[in-house]
């Protein structure tokens, strides 16, 4: 193994905030350019309103998954450096279900984009449906990353700091409790609504922030782990 010098952990640092910072921006951009998409109780009429409305919005939003994934995976691919095995491939694995489901539900929204002048009502309509549940099945992906790092805070002497142990463990919950919009068909739990956007996402974001201030300051040498428990 080679050893790394601090020009190494130094250009890793850079690479791991530049990664998060562009994965943030891509993400922001890409939900910008959707403003309100169609929610899962919208007619099939509405949902080919949307579309014909927003074509070129939707195609943007899977554009910038391409480029979001890309930036997630060098941001992955460096916090997974600093984690023990077997953890650390758990978060991996996790951060990579992430990135293929949230490809894959980018390039349904372009799909139903390419061509929206000949959608069947009925046909947009179950399409969608099929997009929206990326949300719900998301937060196995989320739980996966989660408590592979979070998991670290336990015993007496803990790898990561107390405060990101809290922070994961209540994203952790949350992302559980998210689970039940996969049954959810309107209001708060339905697929793809407040619930996954809003709380599940937000929860989220925080946590990854956290994540990436914790692996930034492990490769610049700062002391990360909490107390031993007296």
């Amino acid at each position: 193994m080679v050893e790394e010098t601090p020009m190494s952990q130094m250009s890793q640092s850079r690479a791991l905030i530049f990664a998060a910072v562009a994965a943030g921006l891509l993400y922001l951009v890409g939900s910008i350019a959707l403003g309100t998409p169609p929610k899962a109780t919208d007619s099939p009429a509405q949902v080919v309103e949307w579309f014909q409305a927003h074509q070129d919005a939707a195609r943007t939003y899977a554009w910038t998954a391409a480029f979001s994934g890309l930036a997630f995976a060098v941001f992955a691919g460096i916090v997974r450096g600093l984690l023990p095995s077997p953890v650390g491939n758990i978060f991996l694995l996790g951060a990579a279900a992430f990135i293929v489901e949230t490809t894959v539900q980018a390039w349904i929204w372009a799909a139903l984009a390419l061509h929206p002048g000949t959608l069947a009502p009925g046909t947009a309509r179950t399409i969608l449906d099929i997009a929206n549940f990326w949300a719900p099945l998301l937060t196995g992906a989320d739980l996966a990353m989660m408590g592979a790092v979070t998991v670290l805070g336990f015993g007496e002497r803990p790898l990561i700091p107390r405060w990101l142990f809290w922070l994961g463990a209540i994203a952790f919950v949350e992302q559980a409790v998210e689970t039940i919009t996969v049954f959810g068909s309107h209001g708060f739990i339905a697929p793809g609504g407040p619930m996954n956007l809003f709380l599940g996402a937000g929860l989220t974001l925080i946590w990854l922030i956290g994540l990436t201030v914790w692996a930034v300051r492990s490769l610049s040498g700062a002391p990360q782990a909490a107390e031993p428990a007296s």
